[in-house]
């Protein structure tokens, strides 16, 4: 097992480096995302807002096939630094949105190794990697992104596996639910738009014999784009300032889950994606102006 104290300050030398990327919010990646969540994708044209949470099929990483690990994922040490734990994924993520993006409008975005911080679970040894993201149109900020990267042990035999005796978490009555049930169409159809190979998502044999999980996993990122849109039904004006969330549990396909929104007295809401158990997968928090970070 590896020293991740020693291991984390080896990779001190990571902190400050720095990834610049380019992209361009191309009307047919919006329209398949429109698509994606049974919306009329020809309700979309060049120089409308782009919805919040959309941007997130951008920057994707175009390592060449022969630099992807084992997992599906770009090989560590470049601009990630060089984790000695071998399972990735996403933990959470906290957004500010400044000034919306215009479809068909060229972006820039500079991410930056924030922090490296090594934690003891209930599931072993993890190293979380926080990356801060700066999104530009037009060479002024759009919106700020900080991302939580978590790095595990290898998984043991059953681990993925949530636990049976649980009960559900209990919850204030919610103002809106919808069911949520992502297929494996779902999962393909998201993976192909952000270009993510994590095998997780699509390779049921490696999921399960590799990672310990009982079937596929639902993209992190799909929650947060569901819980996204959620917000945005529930906000005045249907924008959204800020967004947070964070990842729980594992979620799996073909599975009858839940999406709740809570308003809050101050306009603000508290959100969750639970699973078929009542379980909390993700849990969200969201408000119509960018403030301070969440």
């Amino acid at each position: 097992m590896p020293d991740t104290q020693m291991d984390a300050g080896g990779m001190a030398g990571w902190i400050g480096r720095q990834e610049v990327l380019e992209d361009e919010v191309a009307l047919p990646i919006i329209r398949r995302m429109a698509a994606l969540l049974d919306q009329d994708p020809l309700a979309y044209r060049r120089g409308d807002a782009l919805p919040e949470g959309w941007h997130s099929v951008f920057f994707a990483p175009i390592a060449r096939q022969s630099q992807l690990g084992p997992d599906g994922h770009p090989k560590k040490g470049d601009f990630l630094p060089p984790v000695p734990l071998p399972r990735r994924m996403f933990a959470g993520r906290r957004l500010r949105y400044l000034v919306p993006i215009t479809i068909g409008a060229e972006i820039r975005r500079t991410s930056t190794i924030g922090a490296i911080t090594p934690k003891t679970g209930r599931t072993g040894e993890m190293i979380f990697v926080r990356v801060d993201h700066v999104v530009e149109m037009d060479g002024k900020p759009v919106l700020t992104e900080v991302q939580d990267i978590v790095y595990r042990e290898e998984a043991k035999p059953g681990a993925g596996a949530p636990p049976k005796a649980e009960a559900p978490v209990e919850l204030p009555a919610p103002d809106e639910t919808q069911v949520y049930a992502p297929e494996t169409t779902h999962l393909f159809r998201y993976s192909a738009l952000t270009y993510n190979g994590h095998r997780i998502h699509y390779d049921q044999p490696y999921t399960t014999q590799e990672e310990g999980y009982p079937g596929l996993v639902v993209n992190g990122g799909l929650h947060a784009l569901f819980l996204h849109e959620m917000a945005r039904r529930n906000l005045p004006g249907g924008r959204l300032g800020c967004f947070s969330v964070r990842n729980v549990n594992p979620f799996f396909v073909n599975r009858v889950g839940e999406l709740r929104c809570k308003r809050e007295e101050d306009g603000s809401l508290r959100l969750w994606a639970l699973n078929e158990q009542g379980k909390i997968v993700a849990q969200a928090e969201a408000a119509a102006e960018p403030g301070e970070m969440v």
